[in-house]
C-alpha cells in the first residue's frame, strides 16, 4: 500500500507505505504508531511535571486510564453521527476503527466527560487537573497530524502556493468525490496541488502548546488554561476547516468549523467571567480586611501594634524630659554650691582683715 507524495514547486517527492510492518498477518499502520507515540510522549511529559504543580501522579494516571477509551469512543461516535450514510448499510463498520474515521472534537468531549466523572468520584478539583494536563493535548495533536500526511488525508482545496502538495491517493480521492464536492460549492482539479492543511494544523497546534505551557505558570484562576486551549485551538481550526475538502457536514454547514466558532465565543466569555471574579475577589480581600472574623483579628493586631508603638514613643519622650530636668537640677545645685563656697571665702577674708586692724591698734 505504498504511495507517492509530492510537493511539486519545492521539488520534493516521497514514496511512503502506509503499513509499517506486519504481526501475524495483521498490518500495523504508521498512522497508529504516530498517534500512539504522541499519546505516550504527552503522558510521560505530564508525569514528569506532576509534583511541580501539586498534582498526584497516581490520580493523573487513573484519569488517563479513564479518558483514553472514552476519547476513542467519543471520536468514533462523533464521526459516525455526521457520516451516517457511510454506515447505514453496515452497522458493524461502526466499531471497525481500522478503516479510519475518528474526529478530534468527539475525542475531546468524550475525554472531558470521563475526567469530570472521575474527579467527582475522587473529589478532585476538575478544572485544576485539566489546567495541568491540557497543554500536552495540542502537542500530541501536532505530532498526530503527521499520521494524516502518511495516509494522504486531511488536505485542502487547490492552491498555487509553493508548498502545495499532491499524491496518488489525493488525486484518486478527489476524482472520486468531484460531484459531491461540487454540491458543497467546492470546485476542484484533482491534478493540481492542494493545501497541506494537516501541516497548517500541526504548526498551529505546536504554537498553542508553547503558549499554554507559558500561560500555565501565570494563570490567575482554575479553568483559565483549559479555556485558553479551547479559544486558541478553535480559532485555528475554524479557518483551517474552511480550506478542507473532507469536512463532516450537516447540510451545507461544516460541523467542526461551527463548533470551533462556538468554542471561541463561549470559552472567551467564561475566561472573562473567571478573570473578573478573581480580580473582584482579590480587591475585596484587600479593601475589606475587617469584614470577616479573620480580617477583624488582623485589624486588631495592627491597632495594638500601633498603640504599643505610640506608648513607646511617649515613654521615650517623657524619659528624655525627666533626664533633662534631672540634669537641670544638678546644674542648679552645683551653681548654688559654688555660691555658698564663695560666700564662705568672703566671710573668712573679712574676719582676717578685722583681726589685722585690731592687732595694729594694740
Amino acid at each position: 500500500m505504498g504511495g507517492t507524495i509530492e510537493f511539486p514547486k519545492l521539488g520534493l517527492r516521497f514514496l511512503i507505505n502506509r503499513i509499517a510492518f506486519w504481526i501475524f498477518n495483521i498490518p500495523i499502520y504508521w498512522y497508529g504508531i504516530i498517534i500512539a507515540f504522541a499519546f505516550l510522549l504527552a503522558v510521560l511529559l505530564a508525569l514528569k511535571h506532576c509534583r511541580k504543580y501539586n498534582i498526584d501522579p497516581d490520580n493523573f494516571i487513573d484519569a488517563v486510564l479513564y479518558l483514553t477509551p472514552a476519547s476513542i469512543i467519543g471520536a468514533r461516535l462523533y464521526y459516525v453521527a455526521f457520516s451516517w450514510d457511510d454506515f447505514r448499510g453496515n452497522l458493524l463498520d461502526i466499531i471497525n476503527t481500522r478503516k479510519g474515521g475518528l474526529a478530534i472534537y468527539g475525542g475531546i468531549l468524550g475525554a472531558l466527560l470521563a475526567v469530570f466523572i472521575y474527579t467527582r468520584v475522587k473529589k478532585i478539583n476538575f478544572l485544576e487537573l485539566l489546567d495541568f494536563g491540557i497543554p500536552y493535548l495540542p502537542m500530541a495533536q501536532a505530532i498526530g497530524r503527521w499520521g494524516n500526511f502518511v495516509n494522504q488525508e486531511a488536505y485542502g482545496v487547490n492552491t498555487d502556493l509553493p508548498w502545495g502538495m499532491t499524491g496518488d491517493a489525493i488525486k484518486y480521492e478527489l476524482a472520486l468525490n468531484m460531484e459531491k464536492l461540487k454540491q458543497m460549492g467546492i470546485n476542484i482539479n484533482p491534478e493540481k496541488p492542494v493545501h497541506p492543511t494537516f501541516l497548517y494544523e500541526s504548526l498551529w497546534d505546536l504554537g498553542v502548546f508553547l503558549i499554554l505551557i507559558w500561560f500555565r505558570k501565570r494563570k490567575k484562576a482554575n479553568g483559565e488554561v483549559l479555556f485558553m486551549y479551547a479559544i486558541l485551538y478553535g480559532i485555528g481550526r475554524a479557518w483551517i476547516e474552511e480550506l478542507r475538502t473532507d469536512s463532516l457536514m450537516a447540510g451545507n454547514i461544516r460541523i467542526s468549523r461551527l463548533l470551533s466558532i462556538i468554542f471561541v465565543i463561549a470559552f472567551s466569555v467564561l475566561f472573562y467571567i473567571k478573570r473578573k471574579r478573581h480580580v473582584l475577589s482579590t480587591a475585596g480581600k484587600t479593601g475589606q480586611l475587617g469584614t470577616s472574623s479573620y480580617g477583624g483579628i488582623l485589624k486588631e493586631l495592627q491597632e495594638d501594634e500601633s498603640t504599643e508603638t505610640g506608648e513607646i514613643d511617649e515613654s521615650t519622650e517623657t524619659g528624655e524630659i525627666d533626664e533633662s530636668t534631672e540634669t537641670g537640677e544638678i546644674d542648679e545645685s552645683t551653681e548654688t554650691g559654688e555660691i555658698d563656697e564663695s560666700n564662705k571665702t568672703n566671710e573668712i577674708d573679712k574676719s582676717n582683715e578685722t583681726n589685722e586692724i585690731n592687732e595694729n591698734k594694740e
